[in-house]
């Protein structure tokens, strides 16, 4: 009969209630904080990174050097980082310098104005 042995699984504990504890502290940075909109956004930004580093070595196995199949855990981690760089700055990118439905309208609006105070001198 084989033995059943119940581990209970520390560092996924451990893991979770940091992830948690960093939540609250980014929710009460941005609702409960005083402090300048700014350095709400650092520190979330800081908190979000710590977080993803306990969670990569919590939960993604990144102490291991090889899976089953072949693949490191390195190397996956990098090809998701670069894609989820790119999703990151295509989205800056856009919200930045994207198409302005108001600007082009408020520019005609203006154009048709001084087109009528030339015309009526």
């Amino acid at each position: 009969m084989a033995e059943h042995t119940k581990r209970i699984p520390v560092q996924h504990i451990v893991g979770f209630v940091l992830s948690i504890t960093l939540t609250l502290l980014a929710v009460w940075a941005a609702l409960g904080s005083n402090l300048s909109t700014t350095w709400i956004i650092v520190s979330i930004m800081v908190l979000a990174v710590i977080q993803a580093g306990i969670q990569l070595f919590m939960f993604m196995h990144m102490t291991e050097s090889e899976s089953r199949n072949g693949h490191v855990p390195w190397n996956m981690m990098f090809h998701g980082f670069v894609l989820a760089a790119i999703v990151v700055a295509g989205s800056l990118f856009t919200m930045s310098f994207g198409h302005d439905h108001n600007g082009g309208e408020h520019n005609q609006q203006e154009q048709q104005e001084q087109h009528q105070q030339h015309s009526g001198h």
